[in-house]
């Protein structure tokens, strides 16, 4: 009979039952890494994107106003000054029925007086946007695509916006109007500026 070498102990066979526990514990430790990893990367995508209305989409309903988490929304009239005609008649200042042309609160379509109206030449006028008064209601943008030109539109002011995870506004709005932009070119315009990214211009 063969004596056993000192210091040296014979390999353990592993049964069945410990390597399906070793097995099981290898799955779900890999299992956690790769939520986690995923976690991350949609982490980092969805830094990398902001949330935007599509102008050729978007319905004028209201809800832009009313289901933003800021008050007031975080989504403005933006105005294309190269698509405006500078009309003395302005649908998307003057409601259907003005009797005037003029600046009396009672002719004009915006509910909070966000937009300046301001003579440049016979006859000719300019229609500037104040943002901090702008609730983003749409009803300009609703009378200049009706009667006007279009140049009147919204978007979401990416310096308002805090860009939520899932936005309040696109999860409510029927015409499924919102997307997701690179954070480098926020903003969906018209004119000359559409394609820029910056709705400054």
């Amino acid at each position: 009979m063969k004596s056993k070498k000192p210091g040296k102990n014979p390999k353990k066979k592993m049964t069945r039952r410990e390597f399906l526990r070793v097995g099981a514990r290898a799955g779900l430790a890999l299992g956690a890494a790769g939520v986690a990893g995923g976690a991350f990367l949609r982490g980092r995508q969805t830094a990398d994107l902001r949330w935007q209305l599509d102008p050729d989409k978007c319905i004028q309903c209201g809800r832009c106003a009313t289901h933003c988490v800021l008050t007031p929304s975080a989504v403005k009239a933006v105005h294309a000054y190269d698509v405006c005609g500078y009309c003395e008649l302005c649908s998307g200042y003057f409601k259907p029925n003005a009797l005037l042309l003029d600046t009396a609160a009672e002719n004009r379509l915006c509910p909070v007086s966000a937009i300046k109206r301001t003579f440049v030449e016979d006859p000719y006028y300019q229609y500037t946007i104040d943002t901090d008064l702008c609730i983003g209601c749409g009803k300009c943008v609703k009378g200049c695509q009706s009667f006007g030109n279009g140049s009147l539109f919204l978007q979401a002011m990416h310096d308002r916006c805090v860009n939520c995870n899932e936005c309040a506004i696109a999860r409510a709005c029927p015409a499924r109007a919102w997307t997701r932009l690179p954070a480098s070119a926020p903003y969906m315009l018209k004119g000359k500026s559409r394609g820029s990214g910056d709705a400054k211009k």
